[in-house]
């Protein structure tokens, strides 16, 4: 390993440790957003893992025009993230360090919020808000929103436990002495999730914590990418038992240190997210995928203390009591769309004397905390049917869960909002007057297609809709729809603007209902010819 020479000066700002593989295309704009925020940032350490594409060429370039650009490269590739980001810390000579991924970027002002937090509060580890920024679309999802509503400082990681939901490195400041000090470092070589170790680490140390509001972190994804990120990769199940191990050893970081609560704390936030992520996903994997991951979950899981699952936030915990009840997969379906945000409890629904359970023949997973639940937080299932014509019916059935809709307030109507899959807000707001029935409620409302075709311009558009009810005293549950299959076909629509509009309902890989609209006769085409595509591509591989 080889590096340009430190500057002479002693630094009094934040070292930002960029590391980078085979990103020749993007390494440029993730240093460059670090040197863009100014004289917080010291230096930029900008780590090559041994690249074979040009990556190592754009860094020796910046670095002749930009002097607080240093550049350290591997002789060997590492194979991971953690190797490079040790590299980063040793080479580091600033009070503070941070880091940044190569296909990634920190946004105006990032550095000096997190470093003023810290300065002020003299905090070890200072924290600021992430976004998952989907592209191209360009959508924001806020990562962990709960966290940095508000600016907060805690005297230590038991004093805000919630933080361990928030496993990522990089939207972190630390100061690089209290790493030193306790000789914190990520796990070397190709190991998966190591910033659940790295993190685990540091709160295990029992640092002080300063949180800001700020957005300091772009975590950019790219789904159609030739090699997509970690925790994209998630199609084979090597990838769970990765991601189980990394928590196990998050886990005995905080049981080493004597932190009890914490590794408690861990344990429920496995239950309440890693749990649900995969969940959401495994009845569209195959039967050999399915039987693997449920072997390894149940066997994981089996080693959690009761109250552990117990503090687990409904319906998380009734997920692991299926899974651990269960010795097969069972309920897929029901369990990928429990595991859903906003979760979704799908018929049927069985109960016993003692109350609402699983299922008739897993009566001892009962439905524990379901009477406890606010109206805002209980699992209604919406189903919906998308009727395409020239007036568009949408057809709508609330299921009773429990009696738990009439107990917090009769659902008299629902609000149906079509927004945007990109981002952005709603175009289009129908309303059904609800009527009361055998199992639920029911109702429907005219959707004017053309119009909200109009709402979203030129080319093909996809809508995702979402529910409110309102009842006598007020709104009431908000959710997705369920699709139906019964409406789910696509429909030429006769519209005076575009001659046609091209109607596809469909059914998200959560089971939500969704609309696909092409208008126009080139519209209708571009959809058309790239189904033809897709099948002849099927055809080609199942030849192969």
């Amino acid at each position: 390993m080889s590096q340009s020479p430190a500057p002479p000066d002693g630094p009094t700002g934040v070292s930002v440790v960029v590391i980078a593989y085979n990103d020749a295309e993007l390494v440029g704009d993730a240093v460059q957003s670090a040197l863009a925020q100014g004289p917080a940032v010291t230096e930029v350490v900008a780590v090559d893992d041994r690249s074979s594409d040009g990556t190592a060429a754009v860094l020796d370039q910046l670095a002749t025009t930009e002097p607080r650009l240093r550049v350290v490269r591997r002789t060997d590739n590492s194979g991971g993230c953690g190797t490079p980001r040790n590299d980063g810390i040793a080479a580091a000579t600033a009070p503070y360090v941070m880091f940044l991924d190569s296909d990634d970027v920190l946004p105006p002002g990032a550095v000096r919020a997190l470093l003023d937090a810290a300065r002020e509060h003299g905090t070890d580890v200072t924290v600021g808000r992430a976004v998952r920024r989907e592209l191209p679309e360009g959508r924001d999802v806020q990562w962990q929103p709960g966290l940095y509503r508000e600016a907060a400082v805690y005297e230590s990681p038991e004093a805000g436990p919630g933080l361990l939901h928030d496993t990522l490195c990089v939207n972190k400041l630390y100061r690089r002495a209290f790493l030193t000090d306790h000789q914190i470092r990520f796990p070397d070589g190709r190991f998966t999730y190591e910033d659940f170790v790295f993190t685990a680490r540091v709160y295990a140390a029992g640092p002080r914590v300063a949180v800001v509001p700020e957005l300091v972190y772009v975590w950019h994804v790219r789904r159609a990418a030739a090699q997509v990120s970690i925790s994209l990769a998630r199609k084979d199940v090597a990838n769970w038992q990765a991601r189980i191990a990394a928590h196990a050893q998050a886990v005995a970081a905080f049981g080493a240190a004597d932190r009890k609560a914490l590794a408690a704390a861990c344990r429920t936030k496995f239950v309440d997210y890693d749990l649900c992520l995969y969940l959401r996903e495994l009845r569209v994997r195959d039967a050999d995928y399915r039987a693997q991951w449920w072997r390894l979950t149940r066997a994981y899981l089996a080693d959690f203390a009761p109250a552990e699952l117990a503090a687990a936030a409904a319906p998380a915990r009734w997920l692991a009591q299926v899974v651990l009840a269960a010795d097969a997969p069972r309920d897929l379906d029901r369990l990928s769309q429990l595991a859903a945000d906003p979760a979704r409890l799908i018929p049927p629904y069985a109960g016993t004397a003692a109350g609402p359970v699983w299922a008739d023949d897993l009566a001892d997973v009962p439905l524990e905390g379901l009477t406890a639940l606010p109206a805002d937080r209980l699992p209604v299932t919406v189903d919906a049917t998308l009727l395409a014509g020239r007036r568009g019916i949408l057809k709508l059935r609330v299921h009773e869960l429990y009696g738990r809709l009439a107990a917090t307030g009769v659902p008299t109507g629902a609000d149906i909002e079509f927004v945007p899959r990109g981002g952005g807000e709603s175009a289009l707001t129908v309303t059904a007057a609800l009527r009361p029935g055998a199992e639920g409620f029911t109702g429907q409302a005219p959707v004017m297609l053309a119009a909200l075709a109009a709402a979203g311009g030129h080319g093909t558009q996809i809508w995702d809709l979402r529910v409110r009810l309102n009842t006598a005293s007020g709104p009431g549950a908000h959710t997705t729809l369920r699709a139906r299959a019964a409406g789910l076909r696509r429909t030429a629509v006769p519209a005076s603007r575009y001659g046609v509009l091209l109607v596809q309902p469909y059914r998200t890989s959560s089971g939500s209902l969704a609309v696909r609209l092409a208008p126009g006769v080139q519209g209708a085409l571009g959809v058309v010819g790239g189904k033809l595509r897709r099948l002849a591509r099927t055809a080609r591989s199942r030849r192969r």
